[in-house]
């Protein structure tokens, strides 16, 4: 039985990649729709990223901070690494600081 679902996950996944190269043929021209289809891969990753951010610490409040830390550094162009390092710093010192207050 497990096959038969594996089998028809295969099939859908297979079909929602076949299906838009078999429709559209030429190239969409629409600045509109290609400005859409531009933004679609970073609207689902932040959909599927930004409810596990808040929910990954015990407190929303250190899940907040370190949002915000690494919302700052990345408006001021800092690297990924950078960014990271000092999200997860944030939060850290969040939790420390949280049962002292």
């Amino acid at each position: 039985m497990v096959y038969v679902y594996i089998a028809v996950m295969a099939f859908v996944t297979y079909l929602i990649r076949v299906i838009p190269l078999t429709v559209f043929r030429k190239k969409i021209e629409n600045r509109y729709i290609q400005s859409f289809l531009y933004y679609v891969p970073y609207t689902c990753l932040t959909a599927m990223t930004f409810p596990a951010i808040l929910y990954a610490t015990e407190s929303i409040w250190s899940a907040l901070a370190g949002v915000a830390v690494a919302a700052a550094l990345a408006f001021y162009n800092k690297s990924l690494l950078t960014v990271a390092a000092f999200a997860c710093a944030a939060v850290f010192l969040t939790e420390q600081l949280l049962p002292v207050l």
